[in-house]
């Protein structure tokens, strides 16, 4: 089975010292151990840059560009990138219509739709409630 990585996996596995660190590389050791294809969306990287370069005192690692290439290039290593285009979107547009879909949850909205383009079932993240409405199969790290 396909699983797609929620941004929040890669911020944790980046994190060595993050309470939730540990989990997050063990659900990634297992998902592989058991021969799981794990994808990520180009919305994936933007997110992760986005978190990985922001100040610590606005809720980001406050990495430096030249660390935050050096993860990028290694995500982009371990786990195949989809491509992102216009079906994507236009499953969006129906997504963020059919289920009222407002704010910062347009993004997971997109990854669902990402999702439902590319016939991938499974979603690793550690929200589990914010993909509840859109009928995807989501796995919470902690319980692999």
């Amino acid at each position: 089975m396909a699983y797609c990585l929620d941004t929040n996996i890669l911020l944790r596995i980046v994190q060595t010292a993050h309470p939730m660190n540990g989990v997050a590389a063990a659900a990634l050791t297992r998902l592989t151990a058991d021969g799981e294809d794990l994808y990520l969306l180009p919305q994936n990287i933007r997110e992760f840059w986005n978190v990985a370069t922001r100040p610590a005192d606005r809720n980001g690692l406050g990495f430096p560009h030249a660390q935050v290439e050096a993860e990028v290039q290694r995500i982009e290593g371990l786990f195949t990138i989809l491509e992102d285009g216009l079906p994507v979107y236009r499953e969006w547009r129906r997504l963020v219509f059919a289920h009222q879909v407002s704010g910062v949850q347009v993004h997971d909205a997109y990854l669902a739709a990402a999702m439902n383009v590319h016939r991938i079932p499974n979603l690793l993240t550690f929200n589990t409630g914010d993909f509840a409405r859109y009928g995807l199969n989501v796995v919470d790290p902690a319980t692999l």
